[in-house]
């Protein structure tokens, strides 16, 4: 407890200082290789950007990354800057990884020993996505005293396809720690490298797996989640921007330890209304008419319901989806998920769940 207090410590007077980053660097940048790793300013569909890489408010709320997006290119988006309680949100920079070796590369988070993660030694994977973790210690250079280092997770999606170069054609990442009492620092970023092309015509349907990090406010902690996702697109309609809807089904929940915890977060949400349940709720995108732009990025509002003992349905988890479809045939989609829900658990705390997502047309 007295380490999770020191690092609150360190989260506010970070907050009042008002960081940034410069935003570039997306996942493969240096050890795979892509044309991305000289996009460093933020953009939204607007087309707009900034001096010193914040993000541009627009209609569509797309996180910063790629310059001028454009469907015949690759392109990135990373987790913008937060404030408020989420205020170490978008530190995690310079994100890369290491085939031969096996190792993850995270830059701009403190204390997080030589930036160097290594497969996690308890859950080394969720489903088709590898974890990772950082070094307990650190060396002083000096004196060789060892320093205690707060606990953090890295959470890797790559496709399954590849493109001529031989690189996967879409990726995610996601990196959490659970050392604080508030939402920790840390980070997420999707790509794809290559182009897409859309359908005029039709509808696509997408399946696949779903994988999450769960940190805490007002607690500490890590957890991790898992499930089942589909995804649909109608490419005619709605005429502005096309129709999208998902679901992430067949949700577990895990402690940092690999444990199946599922039947504690359900009983705590039976106890709270009332009710019995057969599982987690399922996240569901909400559709509305303007999911999808031209450069086959996707973005939109996600929710899950509970069952009240009142009769009506209650809103558990609300947050957002970012995505990008990939391919001649518009045939896979990568992504993320953010939601947020009060903790049944536990009075105060607010539970963050992260997960990305890489899905296929079957």
């Amino acid at each position: 407890m007295a380490q999770k207090y020191l690092a609150l410590a360190l989260l506010v007077p970070l907050v009042a200082c008002g960081g940034s980053g410069d935003g570039s660097n997306p996942i493969n940048c240096g050890t795979l290789g892509t044309d991305n790793c000289t996009d460093t300013d933020t953009t939204t569909d607007t087309g707009g950007t900034t001096e010193d890489g914040e993000p541009i408010s627009g209609d569509r709320g797309l996180p910063p990354g790629t310059e001028s997006p454009a469907a015949d290119n690759s392109l990135f988006r990373y987790e913008p800057l937060g404030d408020g309680e989420t205020a170490g949100s978008g530190y995690a920079r310079a994100i890369s990884y290491d085939a031969e070796n096996d190792e993850f590369f995270v830059d701009n988070l403190g204390f997080d020993g030589d930036n160097v993660y290594t497969r996690d030694n308890l859950v080394g994977s969720l489903g088709p996505y590898a974890v990772y973790e950082n070094s307990e210690s650190f060396d002083d250079p000096v004196t060789g005293a060892p320093i205690a280092q707060f606990a953090h997770k890295a959470l890797y999606g790559v496709s399954t396809n590849t493109d001529a170069d031989g690189n996967p054609t879409t990726q995610f990442a996601i990196v959490r720690t659970g050392s604080y009492i508030e939402y920790g620092f840390g980070g997420y970023v999707y790509q794809r490298n290559g182009g897409v092309t859309l359908p005029d015509t039709g509808q696509a349907q997408y399946t696949g797996a779903y994988a999450a990090l769960r940190d805490f406010n007002n607690l500490g902690g890590l957890e991790y989640a898992t499930g089942d996702m589909t995804m649909a697109i109608d490419f005619e309609d709605f005429d502005a921007g096309d129709a999208v809807r998902g679901e992430v089904y067949n949700r577990r929940v895990f402690d940092d330890e690999g444990n199946d915890i599922t039947i504690d977060v359900v009983t705590a949400l039976e106890d709270k209304y009332g009710l019995d349940y057969t599982g987690l709720p399922v996240i569901r995108f909400v559709i509305s008419p303007d999911a999808l732009d031209t450069n086959g990025e996707l973005t939109g509002s996600v929710r899950s319901f509970v069952q009240t003992n009142s009769g009506s349905a209650e809103v558990y988890e609300d947050g957002n989806y970012y995505a990008v479809l990939s391919g001649d045939n518009a045939e896979e989609v990568v992504g993320i998920i953010a939601v947020t829900a009060e903790d049944p658990r536990a009075e105060g705390v607010t539970v963050r769940e992260t997960g990305g997502f890489i899905l296929y047309r079957p």
